[in-house]
C-alpha cells in the first residue's frame, strides 16, 4: 500500500509538471548582439611609437600594457628561447632602479609589473590605481628603455631555464607538441619549440643585447592603457618617457610554409598507461575569409565541452578525460589538431572514433539546433572575454598581430550567426581531412604500434 501511494503521488506530480511545462515554455532568447569596441584614441609619435587610450568601466583602475611586436618568431635556429632569457634578464632591473625598487614602487601604486614573451609579442604590463597610471607608465618605460643586463645573474637564469626545459620535456604532452610542430613547420621558428641545453649554455649577454637592438624599438611598440585614467596626464607621461626612444626596425614576422607531411610517429614511452595523441594539419589563419566558419566548425567537432569528439571518446566510450581540438592562430598560417590522453589499450579505437566524427561531419551537416547551440555559446563567451580592460587590450593586440581591422571584432558575432549547417560541412570537407594529417603519439610502442597501423593505414616514421 505504501508503494502504491508513492507511485500515485509521483505520477500526479509528474503529470502536473508536464502540464506546467506545456503551458509555460521558457522565454525565447534575445537577438544576438555584436561586440562593440569602446571608443579609443590612437596617438602616433614621430619615432614610430603608438599610444592607444581606451576609457572603459567604472572601477578606479587602469591596465597598462607595453606591447612589442617581437618574440620567439624572430629567433634564429640557434636562438631558441633567447627572447625568453632576454625577458628574464629584463626583470632584474634598469640602470636607474633595482628589481626590488621597481617591485616596491609598483606595489605602492596598487599593482605589480609582469613581463612575458610569446610567439609574436613581448609585453610589460600592470594594473594600477587610477591616480598612479602616469607614474606606472614612466616606471615601465624606464625598464624597457634602460635595461641593466646584469651579467652576474645570467648563469643563475640559464640554470633555471634548463631546469624548466628538463621538466617540460619529461612530460608526454610536451614531447608530442614539440614533434608535432616540428613536422608542420620544419624550417620556421614555429617548429622550434624547445632549445637544447647546449643552446642555452651558449647564450651570452652580448647575444641578448644584439637581439634587443635588432628587435626592440619604438616602431614595434604600442602602449595600451584601458580603464579609468586621466588622459592628458597619461599622454604627458608617454611623451616625456618614450617619445625620445630610438625608432628601431619595422616589425617583421617571417611567414611560415606549413607542411602537410602525413607523418605517423610514435615516441616510445615503455609501460605508459596512456597514449598522448596530437593529430592534425595546416588550415586557414585569422586573416582568411574562412576563419570564423572554421572556428565554429572546430567548436562543433572538438573545441568545446559539448563537441562531438569529446562526447564520443570521453562521455560515451570513456577512453579519455580531457580531449580537445585546437584551431591554432599563427601569422598567415593556422593548424587544426586534436589532442587527447587516451588509455593505452584504446589508442587505436580513439583514433578511429576521431576519424569517424570527422567523416560524419564531412558527409552530413549538423542540425540547425546543434549549430545554434554552439554559436550561442561561443558568441556569449566571446563577448564575456571582452568585458574587461585586459580583455579589450588582448583583442586589439590580436588585430595588430594578424593585420586585421576593427571590423573583424565588431562583426564577429554577426558573422558567426550567419554560418549555416552546410557551411560547417563545407569547412570540414575542405580543411579537416584525415588523409592529410600528421599524427604524433607518445606511448608504449610495443602495445600501440599495431593499433595505430591498423587504424591509420600509413607507415610509421622511425
Amino acid at each position: 500500500m505504501k508503494n502504491i501511494i508513492i507511485y500515485i503521488v509521483v505520477f500526479a506530480f509528474t503529470f502536473s509538471f508536464i502540464q506546467a511545462q506545456e503551458k509555460e515554455q521558457p522565454p525565447v532568447g534575445g537577438e544576438p548582439k555584436n561586440f562593440s569596441l569602446p571608443n579609443k584614441e590612437v596617438i602616433d609619435y614621430d619615432n614610430g611609437l603608438k599610444l592607444v587610450l581606451i576609457p572603459y568601466g567604472s572601477l578606479p583602475k587602469a591596465t597598462i600594457r607595453f606591447n612589442i611586436k617581437t618574440g620567439n618568431i624572430n629567433e634564429k635556429e640557434n636562438q631558441v628561447w633567447l627572447s625568453d632569457l632576454l625577458v628574464d634578464l629584463l626583470e632584474e632591473g634598469s640602470t636607474t632602479k633595482t628589481s626590488k625598487e621597481i617591485a616596491d614602487e609598483m606595489a605602492g601604486m596598487g599593482g605589480n609589473l609582469n613581463m612575458g614573451v610569446g610567439s609574436h609579442t613581448t609585453y610589460l604590463t600592470s594594473s594600477v590605481l587610477y591616480e598612479f597610471t602616469p607614474n606606472a607608465v614612466k616606471v615601465i618605460a624606464d625598464v624597457l628603455k634602460n635595461p641593466k643586463w646584469p651579467a652576474e645573474e645570467l648563469n643563475r637564469l640559464k640554470s633555471d631555464m634548463k631546469r624548466e626545459l628538463s621538466v617540460d620535456l619529461s612530460t608526454p604532452g610536451s614531447q608530442a607538441y614539440r614533434d608535432f610542430y616540428a613536422e608542420i613547420y620544419p624550417d620556421h621558428p614555429y617548429g622550434r619549440v624547445y632549445p637544447s641545453e647546449d643552446n642555452i649554455d651558449s647564450y651570452s649577454v652580448e647575444d641578448i643585447k644584439e637581439f634587443y637592438e635588432a628587435n626592440f624599438g619604438a616602431k614595434r611598440t604600442t602602449i595600451y592603457v584601458a580603464g579609468n585614467f586621466d588622459s592628458d596626464e597619461v599622454k604627458e607621461a608617454v611623451e616625456t618617457s618614450m617619445a625620445d626612444w630610438r625608432p628601431g626596425n619595422e616589425s617583421e614576422y617571417p611567414i611560415a610554409e606549413a607542411v602537410t607531411s602525413n607523418t605517423v610517429k610514435i615516441i616510445d614511452r615503455p609501460d605508459a598507461p596512456q597514449s598522448t595523441i596530437y593529430y592534425g594539419l595546416p588550415v586557414a589563419d585569422p586573416s582568411h575569409s574562412d576563419y570564423i566558419a572554421l572556428d565554429v566548425t572546430n567548436s562543433i567537432l572538438g573545441g568545446s565541452f559539448a563537441s562531438r569528439i569529446t562526447s564520443n571518446i570521453r562521455e560515451d566510450k570513456g577512453y579519455t578525460y580531457s580531449p580537445r581540438s585546437v584551431l591554432a592562430e599563427n601569422y598567415k598560417t593556422g593548424i587544426w589538431y586534436e589532442r587527447a590522453d587516451v588509455t593505452t589499450e584504446h589508442t587505436g579505437a580513439s583514433l578511429q572514433e576521431i576519424k569517424n566524427e570527422i567523416e560524419k561531419l564531412q558527409n552530413e551537416p549538423p542540425t540547425q539546433e546543434e549549430l545554434d547551440g554552439i554559436i550561442n555559446y561561443e558568441s556569449g563567451i566571446y563577448v564575456l572575454q571582452n568585458s574587461s580592460p585586459s580583455g579589450i587590450i588582448g583583442q586589439l593586440i590580436f588585430l595588430d598581430t594578424h593585420d586585421l581591422d576593427d571590423s573583424f571584432l565588431e562583426n564577429k558575432v554577426k558573422s558567426m550567426h550567419a554560418i549555416t549547417p552546410e557551411k560547417v560541412q563545407e569547412m570540414t570537407r575542405k580543411y579537416i581531412r584525415p588523409e592529410n594529417m600528421t599524427l604524433i603519439v607518445v606511448g608504449d610502442k610495443q602495445k600501440i604500434e599495431n593499433q595505430i597501423e591498423e587504424t591509420i593505414k600509413k607507415p610509421l616514421k622511425q
